[in-house]
């Protein structure tokens, strides 16, 4: 009596290919919902370009200079702390010397400085204010 069963030679060749499928189906649809996902939650910015040519400043600007560590230095002259009240009193200071209309303020800040030295001199400019903020770039070539 044999009671080995025998099996036809190319059997051992079949791949049963149920479970793959429903594998790949599985993953189809986790890419699906994956990717509606990421396509929601971007945000789309459009970065400002710096001019190639310089703009001279106007005549009636106070500069405020930003450095990498967040200290601060209006009309050339550095401040002796960084707190908001004495950039205020600064840029009040400056103001006193134009006669007519508010002049506008010009930031020039470093690569490196904190964003919130920055913030802070747009915050003392509108407390003091100045209504016209501009922020000084530079173009590639003056690397």
């Amino acid at each position: 009596m044999n009671l080995r069963h025998h099996l036809p030679e190319d059997s051992e060749s079949l791949i049963d290919l149920a479970p793959l499928i429903d594998v790949v189906f599985i993953l189809l649809i986790f890419f699906m919902v994956s990717t509606t996902f990421v396509q929601e939650s971007e945000l789309e910015v459009n970065l400002p370009e710096a001019s190639k040519a310089p703009s001279a400043a106007p005549p009636q600007t106070i500069t405020v200079q930003v450095d990498s560590q967040g200290h601060f230095a209006v009309g050339g002259k550095t401040l002796f702390n960084d707190r908001l009240d004495t950039l205020r009193r600064a840029l009040e200071r400056e103001i006193k010397k134009y006669d007519n209309d508010k002049p506008s303020l010009l930031i020039n800040a470093d690569g490196g400085a904190p964003h919130r030295a920055v913030v802070m001199v747009m915050d003392a400019a509108q407390q003091a204010g100045i209504r016209q903020v501009g922020i000084a770039t530079r173009s590639p070539e003056q690397d």
